[in-house]
């Protein structure tokens, strides 16, 4: 029963992605276990656009145990999410355009 209760914390991760400081708090078991939760959220820069997120902050919900039925690693995971939709074009355009704006501005 004391593992059940760990299972059931937040657990909370920082990593760096392409230059973008990255908190993920994921909650394997919300409101009574019906639904997992996971937060992304840049945070070094503050709020720096994601190929996820404009804004900076995602709130994602899914069912229980996705996570740990695709290995568990949370990190992996989302660092693989941004990765694939980093290959949108829209993002590679925000991308392009960050790039220049350094450039000249």
């Amino acid at each position: 029963m004391c593992s059940r209760r760990v299972d059931m914390e937040p657990q909370t991760y920082r990593f760096t992605w392409q230059g973008i400081e990255i908190e993920a708090i994921y909650h394997p078991h919300k409101w009574g276990g019906v639904i997992a939760h996971l937060e992304i959220r840049s945070i070094k820069p503050e709020r720096a656009p994601l190929p996820i997120t404009g804004t900076g902050y995602l709130s994602h919900f899914h069912q229980p145990r996705t996570v740990e039925a695709l290995g568990g690693d949370v990190v992996a995971q989302v660092k693989a999410w941004l990765d694939e939709e980093a290959t949108n074009p829209e993002w590679q355009a925000h991308n392009a355009a960050s790039r220049q704006g350094e450039l000249f501005g």
